[in-house]
């Protein structure tokens, strides 16, 4: 069962195992970011805490962060994403969103940041007026999926180079996955991680997820799964 934390006043995060999810109000309307991996009830999840009219907008389309969204008719998703989406079985229409689009929620604004990597169509979200990042996976203390034909560790790096513009923007960033929140000082020891696995300086553990062998990477602060290498 989903846990409900208020942050505050106008933002909630619910916890669903392993991955979480978030409720940010706005004075018009509120937008749920992320639906969980076991609920089915996000919707009425949020209907519990606002009046709101709620809008649904995904970080990206992996199958942990999508399972409610069914209960809407249109998500705001980045277009790239539509594979990995339909690929879990997402229905929903599509309401493409690209870098530096912003997302109105009266007073309160998101402005999409693109930054592929993880998925082809991960995005990030930064609330400047409350100085809060939503980072999807992409960034985060845990371990970070960069295995599979969608993941690719060069798009990655650039990605998290692209965020370090932001920096100043921003107090917290707020993770699906691992703690909460993070700071924005783990932003580059990702990219001398991921730098590390890409030249072969850094040596992984052989492990099995899903049934694949794959290497891990624990460097203290993140992890990495990626490709077994040649």
């Amino acid at each position: 069962m989903a846990e409900v934390l208020r942050i505050n006043d106008d933002t909630y995060r619910i916890e669903d195992g392993m991955v979480r999810f978030f409720l940010f109000l706005g004075k018009e309307k509120a937008a749920l970011i992320d639906s969980g991996m076991t609920v089915t009830n996000a919707r009425k999840i949020a209907e519990g805490l606002t009046t709101l009219p709620i809008i649904m907008i995904n970080t990206h389309a992996d199958r942990d962060h999508v399972s409610g969204n069914e209960a809407f008719d249109e998500v705001y998703m980045s277009p790239a994403e539509e594979g990995n989406y339909k690929e879990h079985n997402g229905s929903s229409k599509i309401i493409p969103i690209r870098e530096g689009d912003v997302i109105d929620l009266g007073d309160r604004s998101l402005k999409v940041i693109d930054i592929p990597g993880h998925t082809p169509g991960s995005v990030a979200f930064l609330d400047e007026k409350n100085r809060i990042l939503v980072s999807g996976d992409s960034v985060q203390d845990g371990l970070i999926f960069m295995f599979g034909e969608k993941r690719d560790f060069n798009a990655y790096i650039k990605s998290m180079k692209h965020l370090l513009e932001y920096d100043g923007l921003y107090d917290d960033i707020y993770a699906m996955h691992g703690s909460f929140p993070v700071k924005a000082d783990l932003i580059p020891k990702l990219i001398e991680g991921a730098s590390q696995i890409l030249s072969g300086e850094a040596k992984g553990e052989k492990v099995e997820v899903f049934g694949q062998e794959i290497l891990k990477y624990d460097f203290g602060y993140a992890g990495f799964l990626g490709e077994l290498r040649e």
